[in-house]
Protein backbone atom coordinates (compact mmCIF):
# COMPACT_ATOMS: atom_id res chain seq x y z
CA UNK A 1 0.00 0.00 0.00
CA UNK A 2 1.29 3.46 -0.91
CA UNK A 3 2.45 5.78 1.84
CA UNK A 4 0.48 8.55 0.08
CA UNK A 5 -3.23 8.97 -0.60
CA UNK A 6 -2.56 9.86 -4.24
CA UNK A 7 0.18 9.47 -6.82
CA UNK A 8 -0.73 12.89 -8.25
CA UNK A 9 -2.73 15.69 -6.70
CA UNK A 10 -3.63 18.58 -8.99
CA UNK A 11 -4.59 21.99 -7.62
CA UNK A 12 -6.72 23.75 -10.23
CA UNK A 13 -9.08 22.14 -12.73
CA UNK A 14 -8.35 24.34 -15.72
CA UNK A 15 -7.04 23.28 -19.11
CA UNK A 16 -3.55 22.28 -18.02
CA UNK A 17 -4.54 20.62 -14.76
CA UNK A 18 -7.39 18.63 -16.29
CA UNK A 19 -5.20 17.33 -19.12
CA UNK A 20 -2.43 16.27 -16.74
CA UNK A 21 -4.88 14.60 -14.36
CA UNK A 22 -6.75 12.69 -17.04
CA UNK A 23 -3.62 11.45 -18.82
CA UNK A 24 -1.86 10.48 -15.58
CA UNK A 25 -4.90 8.45 -14.55
CA UNK A 26 -4.93 6.78 -17.98
CA UNK A 27 -1.38 5.66 -17.31
CA UNK A 28 -2.41 4.05 -14.03
CA UNK A 29 -1.80 6.78 -11.47
CA UNK A 30 -4.18 7.41 -8.61
CA UNK A 31 -5.19 11.03 -9.20
CA UNK A 32 -7.28 13.70 -7.51
CA UNK A 33 -7.95 17.24 -8.69
CA UNK A 34 -9.20 20.09 -6.51
CA UNK A 35 -11.09 23.11 -7.81
CA UNK A 36 -12.53 25.94 -5.73
CA UNK A 37 -14.80 27.33 -8.46
CA UNK A 38 -15.88 25.26 -11.48
CA UNK A 39 -14.19 22.50 -13.45
CA UNK A 40 -12.98 23.81 -16.79
CA UNK A 41 -10.91 26.77 -15.68
CA UNK A 42 -10.74 30.32 -16.94
CA UNK A 43 -10.83 29.48 -20.65
CA UNK A 44 -13.97 27.39 -20.56
CA UNK A 45 -15.88 29.05 -17.71
CA UNK A 46 -15.02 32.75 -17.87
CA UNK A 47 -12.54 33.28 -20.65
CA UNK A 48 -12.00 32.40 -24.27
CA UNK A 49 -15.06 30.19 -24.80
CA UNK A 50 -17.81 32.52 -23.46
CA UNK A 51 -15.91 35.47 -24.88
CA UNK A 52 -15.94 34.04 -28.39
CA UNK A 53 -19.66 33.28 -28.09
CA UNK A 54 -20.13 36.97 -27.32
CA UNK A 55 -17.89 37.91 -30.25
CA UNK A 56 -20.21 35.91 -32.53
CA UNK A 57 -23.21 37.77 -31.09
CA UNK A 58 -21.60 41.16 -31.63
CA UNK A 59 -20.79 40.51 -35.30
CA UNK A 60 -24.41 40.31 -36.38
CA UNK A 61 -24.85 44.08 -36.28
CA UNK A 62 -22.08 44.47 -38.86
CA UNK A 63 -23.53 41.67 -41.00
CA UNK A 64 -26.91 43.41 -41.03
CA UNK A 65 -25.25 46.59 -42.26
CA UNK A 66 -23.33 44.79 -45.00
CA UNK A 67 -26.38 42.85 -46.23
CA UNK A 68 -27.97 45.84 -48.00
CA UNK A 69 -25.23 45.93 -50.64
CA UNK A 70 -26.10 42.36 -51.58
CA UNK A 71 -29.76 43.11 -52.10
CA UNK A 72 -31.10 42.18 -48.69
CA UNK A 73 -33.58 44.36 -46.87
CA UNK A 74 -33.10 43.72 -43.20
CA UNK A 75 -36.01 44.76 -41.04
CA UNK A 76 -35.85 46.30 -37.62
CA UNK A 77 -33.51 44.30 -35.40
CA UNK A 78 -33.26 44.23 -31.64
CA UNK A 79 -30.66 42.73 -29.35
CA UNK A 80 -31.57 41.20 -25.99
CA UNK A 81 -28.67 40.98 -23.53
CA UNK A 82 -30.42 38.57 -21.16
CA UNK A 83 -31.09 36.05 -23.93
CA UNK A 84 -27.42 36.03 -24.91
CA UNK A 85 -26.26 35.64 -21.31
CA UNK A 86 -28.74 32.85 -20.59
CA UNK A 87 -27.78 30.90 -23.72
CA UNK A 88 -24.09 31.47 -23.03
CA UNK A 89 -24.54 30.19 -19.46
CA UNK A 90 -26.34 27.09 -20.70
CA UNK A 91 -23.46 26.27 -23.04
CA UNK A 92 -20.88 26.81 -20.29
CA UNK A 93 -22.90 24.52 -18.00
CA UNK A 94 -22.84 21.87 -20.73
CA UNK A 95 -19.08 22.14 -21.16
CA UNK A 96 -18.53 22.10 -17.39
CA UNK A 97 -20.53 18.88 -17.25
CA UNK A 98 -18.49 17.32 -20.05
CA UNK A 99 -15.24 18.13 -18.27
CA UNK A 100 -16.54 16.51 -15.09
CA UNK A 101 -17.76 13.39 -16.92
CA UNK A 102 -14.46 13.05 -18.76
CA UNK A 103 -12.48 13.17 -15.53
CA UNK A 104 -14.80 10.72 -13.82
CA UNK A 105 -14.64 8.37 -16.79
CA UNK A 106 -10.87 8.21 -16.30
CA UNK A 107 -11.25 7.62 -12.54
CA UNK A 108 -9.93 11.02 -11.49
CA UNK A 109 -11.37 12.05 -8.12
CA UNK A 110 -12.82 15.56 -8.28
CA UNK A 111 -12.73 17.54 -5.03
CA UNK A 112 -14.80 20.74 -5.00
CA UNK A 113 -12.68 22.66 -2.50
CA UNK A 114 -9.88 25.15 -2.25
CA UNK A 115 -6.58 23.35 -1.76
CA UNK A 116 -3.50 24.75 -0.02
CA UNK A 117 -0.09 23.25 0.71
CA UNK A 118 0.57 22.73 4.41
CA UNK A 119 3.61 20.42 4.20
CA UNK A 120 5.86 19.09 1.41
CA UNK A 121 3.49 16.21 0.54
CA UNK A 122 0.35 17.32 2.38
CA UNK A 123 -2.54 19.40 1.00
CA UNK A 124 -5.21 21.05 3.11
CA UNK A 125 -8.72 20.99 1.65
CA UNK A 126 -10.15 24.07 3.28
CA UNK A 127 -13.69 23.51 2.08
CA UNK A 128 -13.80 20.05 3.62
CA UNK A 129 -11.63 20.73 6.69
CA UNK A 130 -9.32 17.81 6.05
CA UNK A 131 -5.88 17.03 4.67
CA UNK A 132 -4.62 14.54 2.09
CA UNK A 133 -1.17 13.47 0.95
CA UNK A 134 0.35 13.02 -2.50
CA UNK A 135 3.61 11.72 -3.91
CA UNK A 136 3.54 14.38 -6.64
CA UNK A 137 1.73 17.74 -6.59
CA UNK A 138 0.86 19.84 -9.62
CA UNK A 139 -0.06 23.53 -9.30
CA UNK A 140 -2.31 24.58 -12.19
CA UNK A 141 -4.24 27.50 -10.73
CA UNK A 142 -3.88 29.85 -13.71
CA UNK A 143 -4.13 33.60 -13.36
CA UNK A 144 -6.40 36.31 -12.04
CA UNK A 145 -7.38 39.67 -13.56
CA UNK A 146 -5.46 42.72 -12.40
CA UNK A 147 -7.05 45.75 -10.78
CA UNK A 148 -5.42 49.14 -10.10
CA UNK A 149 -5.79 48.78 -6.33
CA UNK A 150 -4.43 52.28 -5.60
CA UNK A 151 -7.11 53.94 -7.76
CA UNK A 152 -9.70 55.95 -5.81
CA UNK A 153 -13.01 54.25 -6.62
CA UNK A 154 -11.46 50.96 -7.74
CA UNK A 155 -14.35 49.13 -6.07
CA UNK A 156 -16.58 50.31 -8.93
CA UNK A 157 -14.53 48.51 -11.61
CA UNK A 158 -15.30 45.06 -12.96
CA UNK A 159 -12.94 42.53 -14.54
CA UNK A 160 -13.22 39.84 -17.18
CA UNK A 161 -14.61 37.59 -14.43
CA UNK A 162 -17.68 39.71 -13.76
CA UNK A 163 -18.32 40.99 -17.28
CA UNK A 164 -19.92 37.70 -18.32
CA UNK A 165 -22.57 38.01 -15.62
CA UNK A 166 -23.80 41.61 -15.84
CA UNK A 167 -27.52 41.92 -15.19
CA UNK A 168 -27.94 44.36 -18.03
CA UNK A 169 -26.03 45.65 -21.01
CA UNK A 170 -24.25 48.93 -20.26
CA UNK A 171 -25.11 51.80 -22.57
CA UNK A 172 -21.66 53.33 -22.03
CA UNK A 173 -18.53 51.37 -21.19
CA UNK A 174 -14.93 52.36 -20.52
CA UNK A 175 -12.30 49.65 -20.94
CA UNK A 176 -8.83 50.16 -19.52
CA UNK A 177 -5.84 48.46 -21.09
CA UNK A 178 -4.60 47.83 -24.61
CA UNK A 179 -4.07 44.08 -24.67
CA UNK A 180 -6.12 41.36 -26.27
CA UNK A 181 -8.63 41.07 -23.40
CA UNK A 182 -9.41 44.79 -23.43
CA UNK A 183 -9.62 45.00 -27.21
CA UNK A 184 -11.71 41.88 -27.68
CA UNK A 185 -14.30 43.19 -25.23
CA UNK A 186 -14.19 46.59 -26.92
CA UNK A 187 -15.25 44.88 -30.14
CA UNK A 188 -17.95 42.92 -28.34
CA UNK A 189 -19.56 45.90 -26.64
CA UNK A 190 -19.27 48.11 -29.70
CA UNK A 191 -20.89 45.47 -31.90
CA UNK A 192 -23.75 45.06 -29.43
CA UNK A 193 -24.46 48.79 -29.54
CA UNK A 194 -22.70 50.02 -26.41
CA UNK A 195 -20.83 53.32 -26.60
CA UNK A 196 -17.28 52.09 -26.11
CA UNK A 197 -14.06 53.84 -25.09
CA UNK A 198 -10.63 52.24 -24.63
CA UNK A 199 -8.14 53.98 -22.34
CA UNK A 200 -4.52 52.81 -22.61
CA UNK A 201 -1.34 54.20 -21.09
CA UNK A 202 0.94 53.07 -23.95
CA UNK A 203 1.87 54.61 -27.27
CA UNK A 204 -0.14 52.05 -29.29
CA UNK A 205 -2.53 49.21 -28.55
CA UNK A 206 -1.61 45.50 -28.53
CA UNK A 207 1.97 45.73 -27.29
CA UNK A 208 4.09 42.77 -28.34
CA UNK A 209 2.39 42.28 -31.70
CA UNK A 210 3.71 43.40 -35.06
CA UNK A 211 3.64 47.19 -35.43
CA UNK A 212 1.77 47.15 -38.76
CA UNK A 213 -0.92 44.95 -37.22
CA UNK A 214 -1.18 47.25 -34.19
CA UNK A 215 -1.56 50.42 -36.23
CA UNK A 216 -4.05 48.89 -38.68
CA UNK A 217 -6.18 47.39 -35.91
CA UNK A 218 -6.32 50.79 -34.21
CA UNK A 219 -7.46 52.42 -37.44
CA UNK A 220 -10.11 49.80 -38.20
CA UNK A 221 -11.51 49.72 -34.66
CA UNK A 222 -11.98 53.47 -34.73
CA UNK A 223 -13.73 53.18 -38.11
CA UNK A 224 -16.23 50.88 -36.42
CA UNK A 225 -16.89 53.42 -33.71
CA UNK A 226 -14.61 52.41 -30.83
CA UNK A 227 -12.94 55.45 -29.28
CA UNK A 228 -9.30 54.76 -28.37
CA UNK A 229 -7.42 57.11 -26.02
CA UNK A 230 -3.65 56.56 -25.68
CA UNK A 231 -1.03 57.84 -23.21
CA UNK A 232 -3.60 58.09 -20.42
CA UNK A 233 -4.76 56.31 -17.27
CA UNK A 234 -7.58 56.59 -14.76
CA UNK A 235 -6.99 58.81 -11.73
CA UNK A 236 -10.38 58.56 -10.00
CA UNK A 237 -13.82 56.99 -10.25
CA UNK A 238 -16.87 58.26 -8.39
CA UNK A 239 -20.31 56.67 -8.45
CA UNK A 240 -23.25 59.05 -8.82
CA UNK A 241 -26.90 58.70 -9.72
CA UNK A 242 -26.27 59.09 -13.46
CA UNK A 243 -23.32 56.71 -13.65
CA UNK A 244 -19.63 56.41 -12.91
CA UNK A 245 -17.80 59.72 -13.16
CA UNK A 246 -14.26 59.23 -14.44
CA UNK A 247 -11.23 61.49 -14.51
CA UNK A 248 -7.91 60.68 -16.20
CA UNK A 249 -4.31 61.79 -15.84
CA UNK A 250 -4.58 63.90 -19.00
CA UNK A 251 -7.59 65.74 -17.57
CA UNK A 252 -10.33 63.97 -19.50
CA UNK A 253 -13.70 63.43 -17.83
CA UNK A 254 -16.54 61.12 -18.80
CA UNK A 255 -19.59 59.39 -17.38
CA UNK A 256 -20.08 55.68 -18.06
CA UNK A 257 -22.21 52.80 -16.81
CA UNK A 258 -19.42 50.23 -16.42
CA UNK A 259 -15.63 50.26 -16.28
CA UNK A 260 -13.91 47.06 -17.31
CA UNK A 261 -10.35 46.64 -16.08
CA UNK A 262 -8.48 44.89 -18.88
CA UNK A 263 -4.93 45.63 -17.71
CA UNK A 264 -3.74 42.06 -17.81
CA UNK A 265 -3.62 39.08 -15.50
CA UNK A 266 -1.27 37.85 -12.77
CA UNK A 267 -0.36 34.31 -11.71
CA UNK A 268 -2.74 32.96 -9.06
CA UNK A 269 -0.26 31.97 -6.36
CA UNK A 270 -1.41 33.98 -3.36
CA UNK A 271 -2.54 31.95 -0.38
CA UNK A 272 -1.62 28.55 -1.82
CA UNK A 273 0.95 27.84 0.90
CA UNK A 274 3.84 27.82 -1.57
CA UNK A 275 6.07 29.66 0.89
CA UNK A 276 5.35 26.96 3.48
CA UNK A 277 7.11 24.33 1.38
CA UNK A 278 9.67 26.67 -0.21
CA UNK A 279 8.45 26.87 -3.81
CA UNK A 280 10.25 29.75 -5.52
CA UNK A 281 8.39 32.54 -7.31
CA UNK A 282 9.73 35.12 -9.73
CA UNK A 283 9.41 38.90 -9.40
CA UNK A 284 5.88 38.80 -10.85
CA UNK A 285 4.65 36.10 -8.50
CA UNK A 286 4.83 33.30 -11.06
CA UNK A 287 6.06 29.84 -10.12
CA UNK A 288 9.56 29.20 -11.44
CA UNK A 289 9.89 25.89 -13.27
CA UNK A 290 12.42 24.11 -15.44
CA UNK A 291 11.89 22.65 -18.93
CA UNK A 292 10.05 19.68 -17.43
CA UNK A 293 7.69 21.91 -15.39
CA UNK A 294 9.42 21.05 -12.10
CA UNK A 295 9.77 23.66 -9.36
CA UNK A 296 12.77 23.90 -7.06
CA UNK A 297 10.94 21.37 -4.85
CA UNK A 298 11.51 18.01 -6.55
CA UNK A 299 8.00 16.58 -6.28
CA UNK A 300 6.07 19.81 -6.96
CA UNK A 301 5.35 20.88 -10.54
CA UNK A 302 3.44 23.72 -12.21
CA UNK A 303 1.90 24.26 -15.65
CA UNK A 304 -0.14 26.94 -17.42
CA UNK A 305 -0.58 30.62 -16.68
CA UNK A 306 0.59 30.24 -13.07
CA UNK A 307 4.11 29.91 -14.53
CA UNK A 308 3.70 33.02 -16.74
CA UNK A 309 5.55 31.57 -19.72
CA UNK A 310 3.22 31.54 -22.73
CA UNK A 311 -0.24 32.23 -21.36
CA UNK A 312 -2.41 30.42 -23.88
CA UNK A 313 -4.86 27.57 -23.32
CA UNK A 314 -3.30 25.18 -25.90
CA UNK A 315 0.09 25.76 -24.28
CA UNK A 316 -1.25 24.84 -20.83
CA UNK A 317 -2.81 21.70 -22.31
CA UNK A 318 0.47 20.73 -23.99
CA UNK A 319 2.38 21.35 -20.74
CA UNK A 320 -0.08 19.20 -18.79
CA UNK A 321 0.26 16.40 -21.33
CA UNK A 322 4.06 16.65 -21.27
CA UNK A 323 4.07 16.32 -17.50
CA UNK A 324 1.88 13.22 -17.56
CA UNK A 325 4.04 11.64 -20.28
CA UNK A 326 7.23 12.39 -18.38
CA UNK A 327 6.15 11.29 -14.91
CA UNK A 328 3.67 8.50 -15.55
CA UNK A 329 4.45 7.06 -19.00
CA UNK A 330 8.26 6.92 -18.93
CA UNK A 331 8.32 9.24 -21.93
CA UNK A 332 10.30 12.41 -21.10
CA UNK A 333 8.63 15.22 -23.03
CA UNK A 334 9.58 18.88 -23.32
CA UNK A 335 7.26 21.49 -24.82
CA UNK A 336 8.54 23.46 -27.81
CA UNK A 337 7.52 27.11 -27.44
CA UNK A 338 8.84 28.29 -30.81
CA UNK A 339 6.43 29.49 -33.51
CA UNK A 340 3.19 29.18 -31.57
CA UNK A 341 0.23 30.34 -33.72
CA UNK A 342 -2.10 32.76 -32.00
CA UNK A 343 -5.50 34.28 -32.72
CA UNK A 344 -6.88 37.48 -31.24
CA UNK A 345 -10.64 37.85 -31.62
CA UNK A 346 -10.69 41.58 -32.01
CA UNK A 347 -12.84 43.08 -34.74
CA UNK A 348 -11.21 42.79 -37.21
CA UNK A 349 -9.63 39.51 -36.13
CA UNK A 350 -5.91 38.77 -35.92
CA UNK A 351 -3.96 35.60 -36.70
CA UNK A 352 -0.23 35.48 -36.20
CA UNK A 353 2.68 33.05 -36.04
CA UNK A 354 6.41 33.58 -35.72
CA UNK A 355 8.46 36.73 -35.35
CA UNK A 356 7.31 40.31 -35.56
CA UNK A 357 9.30 42.64 -37.79
CA UNK A 358 10.97 44.21 -34.73
CA UNK A 359 11.96 40.78 -33.37
CA UNK A 360 13.36 39.73 -36.74
CA UNK A 361 15.41 42.92 -37.07
CA UNK A 362 16.95 42.25 -33.66
CA UNK A 363 18.06 38.73 -34.59
CA UNK A 364 18.64 38.70 -38.37
CA UNK A 365 20.87 40.79 -40.62
CA UNK A 366 18.92 40.80 -43.87
CA UNK A 367 15.15 40.72 -44.22
CA UNK A 368 12.54 40.97 -46.94
CA UNK A 369 9.15 42.25 -45.79
CA UNK A 370 6.08 41.47 -47.88
CA UNK A 371 2.99 43.50 -47.03
CA UNK A 372 -0.45 43.57 -48.63
CA UNK A 373 -3.24 45.81 -47.42
CA UNK A 374 -6.50 45.61 -49.34
CA UNK A 375 -10.28 45.61 -49.14
CA UNK A 376 -11.64 42.03 -49.12
CA UNK A 377 -14.07 41.11 -51.89
CA UNK A 378 -17.06 40.91 -49.57
CA UNK A 379 -16.56 44.51 -48.54
CA UNK A 380 -16.83 45.86 -52.08
CA UNK A 381 -20.56 45.30 -52.56
CA UNK A 382 -21.17 45.94 -48.89
CA UNK A 383 -19.70 49.42 -49.26
CA UNK A 384 -17.52 48.62 -46.28
CA UNK A 385 -14.13 50.35 -46.24
CA UNK A 386 -12.56 47.94 -43.72
CA UNK A 387 -9.11 46.81 -44.84
CA UNK A 388 -7.37 43.47 -44.50
CA UNK A 389 -3.63 43.15 -43.85
CA UNK A 390 -1.25 40.29 -44.66
CA UNK A 391 2.44 40.37 -43.87
CA UNK A 392 5.30 37.94 -44.38
CA UNK A 393 8.71 38.40 -42.77
CA UNK A 394 11.43 36.53 -44.64
CA UNK A 395 15.10 35.95 -43.86
CA UNK A 396 16.70 37.18 -47.09
CA UNK A 397 19.77 34.96 -46.59
CA UNK A 398 17.98 31.62 -46.12
CA UNK A 399 14.59 32.50 -47.70
CA UNK A 400 12.93 31.07 -44.57
CA UNK A 401 9.61 32.62 -43.54
CA UNK A 402 10.18 33.92 -40.02
CA UNK A 403 6.73 35.31 -39.35
CA UNK A 404 3.26 35.75 -40.77
CA UNK A 405 0.72 38.28 -39.53
CA UNK A 406 -2.87 38.63 -40.74
CA UNK A 407 -5.61 41.04 -39.77
CA UNK A 408 -9.07 40.48 -41.19
CA UNK A 409 -11.87 37.91 -41.48
CA UNK A 410 -10.98 34.31 -40.53
CA UNK A 411 -7.41 35.23 -39.59
CA UNK A 412 -7.46 32.86 -36.65
CA UNK A 413 -8.43 29.93 -38.86
CA UNK A 414 -5.64 30.77 -41.29
CA UNK A 415 -3.04 31.07 -38.55
CA UNK A 416 -3.55 27.46 -37.47
CA UNK A 417 -2.61 26.16 -40.93
CA UNK A 418 0.16 28.72 -41.37
CA UNK A 419 1.53 27.55 -38.05
CA UNK A 420 2.13 24.11 -39.55
CA UNK A 421 4.00 25.52 -42.55
CA UNK A 422 6.18 27.86 -40.52
CA UNK A 423 6.84 25.20 -37.89
CA UNK A 424 8.11 22.97 -40.71
CA UNK A 425 10.50 25.71 -41.86
CA UNK A 426 8.71 26.82 -45.03
CA UNK A 427 10.54 29.21 -47.31
CA UNK A 428 9.19 32.06 -49.39
CA UNK A 429 9.86 29.83 -52.42
CA UNK A 430 7.55 27.21 -50.90
CA UNK A 431 4.83 29.85 -50.56
CA UNK A 432 5.42 31.00 -54.15
CA UNK A 433 5.24 27.41 -55.44
CA UNK A 434 1.85 26.85 -53.81
CA UNK A 435 -1.11 27.34 -56.13
CA UNK A 436 -3.47 30.11 -55.11
CA UNK A 437 -7.06 29.38 -54.12
CA UNK A 438 -9.17 31.92 -56.01
CA UNK A 439 -11.12 33.96 -55.16
CA UNK A 440 -10.03 34.09 -51.52
CA UNK A 441 -8.29 36.63 -49.35
CA UNK A 442 -5.69 34.06 -48.33
CA UNK A 443 -4.37 33.78 -51.89
CA UNK A 444 -2.45 36.99 -51.17
CA UNK A 445 -0.11 34.88 -49.04
CA UNK A 446 1.16 33.03 -52.13
CA UNK A 447 0.96 35.83 -54.68
CA UNK A 448 3.09 38.56 -53.05
CA UNK A 449 6.11 38.62 -55.38
CA UNK A 450 8.04 41.80 -54.63
CA UNK A 451 9.07 42.84 -51.13
CA UNK A 452 7.49 46.06 -49.92
CA UNK A 453 10.63 46.65 -47.89
CA UNK A 454 14.18 45.29 -47.85
CA UNK A 455 16.18 45.56 -44.65
CA UNK A 456 19.93 45.03 -44.99
CA UNK A 457 22.63 45.03 -42.31
CA UNK A 458 24.86 47.36 -44.33
CA UNK A 459 22.09 49.91 -45.06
Amino acid sequence: MSEFDYDLFVIGAGSGGVRAARMAATYGAKVAIAEEYRVGGTCVIRGCVPKKLMVYASKFSHEFEDAAGFGWTVGESQFDWNTLIANKDAEIDRLNGLYIKNLERHNVEIIQSRAELEAPHRIRLTGEDRSVTARTILIATGGVPNLPLDLPGVEHLITSNEVFHLDEQPKRVLITGGGYIALEFAGIFNGLGTETTVLYRGEEILRGFDDDVRATLHEEMEKRGVRIVLHDVLTSVEKKADGLHVTTKQGETMVVDQILSGIGRSPYTKGLGLETVGVELDSKGAIKVDAQNRTNVDHIYAVGDVTNRVNLTPVAIREGAALAETLFNDNPTIVDYENIPTAVFTQPEIGTVGMTEAEAIATHDNLDIYLAKFRPMKNTLAGNDEKMLMKLIVDADSDKVLGCHILGPDSGEMSQLLGIAIKMGATKANFDATMAVHPTASEELVTMKEPSKRIRKDD
